[in-house]
C-alpha cells in the first residue's frame, strides 16, 4: 500500500483522516439490501468473518431511512458506520444526520459543486465524522481526487458501479494511478470479491469494500473469512487471470437458464424447445443453419464449420413430422467438440443420443428420417424457437430451456446473470433457517400502490 499521510493542511490536522499504513488492510461490507431485519443478520455474519466496517448501503438507507444506520450502531457500537448517503447537495444536513444517527464515515458523491463538499467537510469536522468522496462516473478521477483532497475530503473511494460492473469495468484499472496522486487514504469498491480484493490491496487500496461476494453468500461468514485471509496474504492471489472468453464461458456455465432469463428482463428463451437428454448443460457461440423440413444436409456439413464449444442453432421451419438430426449426426458433433444442437424440429433416435448424454434440444422427436438435398443456408441470421439468432450470439441450454444472449450483451447480462444466482442463494438460506419468500421479499410492502 502507499503512504496515507495527507498532502493538505486540513487532512494533516485531523487524524481521523489518517489510517497508518502499517495498519492491515480494511474489510469494508457494503449491504445494499432493502430490508432492516436482513441487513442486520447480514452484518452479523460478516462481522464474524472478519468485516471491519459496515456499510449501510444506498438502497438500505433509502427503503429504511436513518433507523438504518441507528440500528447498525447499536448492534455494532465497536465498528465503523458507513453511510453510504451519495450526497450531492445539502451537504451540511446529510452529513449531520448521518452523524447523528451513529455514522462514523459519510459518504459523498465527487461529482457534487465544491461548495456542497466543502459545507461537508466542515460538518464532518464538527460531528466527529469522516467523508468518503465517491468517484462514480467521474470523467477524469485522478484529476478530481486530488481536488477532493485539497478540499479536505478524508478518503475517496474509487468505485465502480453496478451496472458499469455489468459491462466488465473494474476499479483496478485506475487505482494505481490514484494511489499515486494521494496520500489520503484510499477505498476501492466495486464487484470485488476475493481474487480482485487481494489485486484492489496490491494497487494501493486501504479500504477495500465488498458487496455481493459477501452479502449475497448463502454462507455470509465463510465469504467474509475468504475475503479477510486474501487481505492480508496478497500471495493467494492467481497468477493469471482466464482469457476473457473463457471466463464468460465460465460464467455462464455456472448460472442457469432462469437466472439468464431475470438477468435479460425475462426474455431471450425459446418456446417449445427441450432437452432430450434431461440434466446437461450446453454453452457456446452460435453457428447458424437455415433448413428447410427434413433436409439434413446442411445441419450435417455446418458440424464441419463449427468451433470447438460451439453450439449449432438449427431452423427447421418447425417441421416435427420429419427428422433433421440423429445418432450419426450427434456422434459427428461430438467428435468436434461441439457444445450442443438446438433444433427448430424434430430429431429421431433418442435413445441412443441420451445414451451419449450430448446437449440436444428440439421441439420433438419422431422416427421418420428426412433427406440430404442441400437446402438452405450456414451462418445466416435465423429465427429459432421464437427467437432470433446471429452466428456469434451465446447459446445456453439446461433442463429448463434455451436461452439466446446477443454477442455484444454477453458479458453483460453474464455478470448480471450471476448476480441474480447470488440474491437467490442467499434467499434460499434464508427459508432454510425458517423464513418464507413472502416474508424475505417483504412483499405486502413493495407491491405496486
Amino acid at each position: 500500500m502507499g503512504a496515507t499521510t495527507p498532502r493538505n493542511a486540513k487532512g494533516q490536522n485531523n487524524p481521523a483522516a489518517q489510517i497508518p499504513s502499517t495498519a492491515r488492510p480494511v474489510l469494508q461490507v457494503a449491504i445494499d439490501v432493502t430490508e432492516r431485519s436482513r441487513a442486520l443478520q447480514i452484518a452479523k455474519e460478516a462481522v464474524e468473518g472478519g468485516a471491519d466496517w459496515i456499510e449501510a448501503g444506498t438502497p438500505l438507507i433509502k427503503s429504511e431511512g436513518m433507523e438504518a444506520v441507528r440500528s447498525l450502531r447499536a448492534a455494532f457500537p465497536g465498528h465503523e458506520i458507513v453511510a453510504d448517503m451519495k450526497i450531492a447537495d445539502t451537504g451540511a444536513l446529510e452529513v449531520e444526520m448521518a452523524a447523528k444517527a451513529g455514522a462514523t464515515v459519510v459518504c459523498i458523491l465527487a461529482e457534487a459543486d465544491d461548495t456542497v463538499i466543502a459545507e461537508a467537510v466542515r460538518a464532518a469536522g464538527l460531528y466527529g465524522v469522516r467523508l468518503m468522496g465517491d468517484l462514480i462516473n467521474v470523467r477524469d478521477p485522478v484529476a478530481r481526487a486530488r481536488e477532493l483532497e485539497d478540499l479536505g475530503v478524508h478518503i475517496v473511494n474509487v468505485h465502480v458501479g453496478i451496472d458499469q460492473q455489468m459491462t466488465g469495468k473494474s476499479p483496478l484499472s485506475v487505482l494505481s494511478a490514484i494511489r499515486q496522486a494521494l496520500g489520503i487514504p484510499i477505498a476501492a469498491a466495486g464487484g470485488l470479491d476475493a481474487t480482485t480484493a487481494s489485486r484492489a490491496v496490491l494497487s494501493g487500496a486501504d479500504i477495500v469494500i465488498v458487496g455481493s461476494a459477501i452479502t449475497k453468500a448463502a454462507d455470509v461468514t465463510g465469504a467474509a473469512q475468504r475475503v479477510r485471509r486474501a487481505l492480508d496474504d496478497t500471495s493467494l492471489i492467481q497468477a493469471e487471470s482466464p482469457s476473457p472468453e473463457k471466463s464468460l464461458r465460465d460464467i455462464l456455465a455456472s448460472v442457469s437458464t432462469p437466472n439468464i432469463s431475470d438477468a435479460m428482463h425475462r426474455k431471450g428463451a425459446m418456446e417449445g424447445i427441450v432437452s432430450l437428454c434431461g440434466d446437461v448443460k450446453m454453452v457456446g457461440r452460435a453457428v447458424t443453419v437455415q433448413g428447410f423440413a427434413g433436409d439434413w444436409a446442411k445441419p450435417v456439413e455446418a458440424i464441419d464449420v463449427a468451433e470447438p464449444g460451439d453450439v449449432l442453432v438449427i431452423n427447421n421451419d418447425g417441421a416435427t413430422h420429419v427428422a433433421t438430426w440423429g445418432e450419426l449426426a450427434t456422434l459427428s458433433a461430438m467428435g468436434r467438440g461441439l457444445s450442443g444442437v438446438v433444433i427448430d424440429g424434430a430429431a429421431r433416435d433418442v435413445d441412443d443420443i441420451r445414451k451419449m448424454g450430448f446437449p440436444v434440444f428440439s421441439r420433438s422427436v419422431t422416427p421418420n428420417a428426412g433427406e440430404p438435398k442441400g437446402f438452405g443456408e450456414i451462418n445466416a441470421e435465423v429465427r429459432c424457437g421464437g427467437q432470433v439468432v446471429r452466428p456469434g450470439d451465446w447459446v445456453v441450454g439446461d433442463e429448463n430451456g434455451v436461452v439466446v444472449i446477443p454477442r455484444e450483451r454477453a458479458r453483460e447480462i453474464a455478470r448480471r446473470a450471476l448476480e441474480v444466482k447470488k440474491t437467490e442463494e442467499r434467499i434460499r438460506e434464508e427459508i432454510k433457517r425458517g423464513s418464507t419468500l413472502s416474508r424475505v421479499s417483504d412483499l405486502i410492502r413493495w407491491e405496486k400502490k
